[in-house]
This record gives C-alpha cells, structure tokens and sequence, in this order.
C-alpha cells in the first residue's frame, strides 16, 4: 500500500511539472508559432485534473519492469497517457480528431513531448526517494 502512495504521488508531482511546462510553452508562444493551438492559461482547470490524473498514472510504477532504472521507465510509461491523450480525449472529449490534428498538426509531438516530462519528473522523484 505505502508504494502505491508513492507511485501516485510522483505522478502528481510529474503532472504539475507537466502542466507548469505546458502553461511555459504556450505563455512563451511556442506551440502558436508552429501552428498548434494547445496554449492553457495557468489555472486550477488546467492543474487540478493532471495532478490527479498522473497520480493515477504514477500507479504503473508498480509494474515490475526496469526497477533499477526509474527515469527510463518513467519515460517508457509515459507511452500509455500519451495514447490515451491522442486516441480517447483528443477524439471523444475534446473533439479535436484522432491526434488531436484539429490543435494543429504537431499537436501529438507536443503530447509526446509534454507526457515525457511527466515521465521523467515522476521517475526521478522516486530515484531521489531511494
């Protein structure tokens, strides 16, 4: 139980590095100027659903893969919120289309990029428990 805690809290911390992350790129008008239209306000809309959300995600830690590399399995992780982002929410919630092509068409470079942050964060936030 008490490593369920942990996986779910790294994931939320990985998440509000991904959405201070997200909220950076679109502030500083990066996603704008290759045409993607993915630029939130910094917000509780924006950080509160991804802070749980990667907690949820950061459960996948438990997976027995890579256990002496956390970063990479952080990074390896990342794959299964980013799927979902491209091929659920984008689609179904968001009505954006599949990838998310109506954002613009490097909107799943950004999703990748962004869950990677996650990854990485939440990966290293449990090396750094040790």
């Amino acid at each position: 139980m008490q490593n369920l805690l942990i996986f779910f809290a790294a994931g939320a911390l990985g998440s509000l590095a991904t959405g201070l992350v997200t909220w950076v790129v679109g502030d500083l008008g990066i996603t704008r100027m290759v045409g993607v239209s993915l630029a939130p306000a910094l917000s509780t809309q924006l950080l509160y659903p991804k802070i749980v959300w990667g907690g949820v995600w950061g459960l996948l830690f438990v997976l027995p893969l890579m256990k002496s590399r956390l970063i990479a399995k952080g990074l390896l992780v990342s794959i299964f919120p980013t799927l979902v982002q491209l091929f659920f929410v984008f689609p179904r919630h968001w009505h954006k289309g599949i990838l998310g092509i109506d954002l613009g068409t490097l909107t799943p470079v950004f999703v990748v990029f962004f869950n990677m942050v996650w990854g990485f964060v939440t990966g290293l936030t449990l090396k750094a428990g040790k």
